[in-house]
């Protein structure tokens, strides 16, 4: 099954993550080993794209709440702890040497 968004083909985790944004995760997170030049640039870049769309911060908070809520289950899968009501641990006092 093929996936298109906006007429652009998603294949992977990151294809989606950049069409619903309009830019690379990599631009906001960095990259491993990115040189202070190249993280210099980068962020430049992001600068230019936040001043040319100010919605953006919203936008991609809209996204993560969409997916957090459509994804719930599985990401806050918590088994509740129960307490045994009447049960005691037994006490060690008078406990035979």
């Amino acid at each position: 099954m093929r996936a298109y968004i906006g007429g652009h083909q998603a294949v992977s985790v990151n294809d989606f993550i950049e069409l619903a944004l309009g830019t690379p995760a990599e631009l906001w997170l960095g990259e491993e080993g990115e040189t202070e030049q190249e993280r210099a640039a980068r962020l430049d870049a992001a600068r230019d794209i936040l001043a040319d769309n100010p919605e953006l911060p919203d936008d991609v908070a809209r996204v993560a709440a969409e997916v957090i809520e459509a994804h719930a289950p599985e990401l806050f899968n918590v088994v509740p702890l129960t307490r045994s009501v009447g049960r005691r641990r037994p006490s060690r006092k008078g406990a035979a040497a």
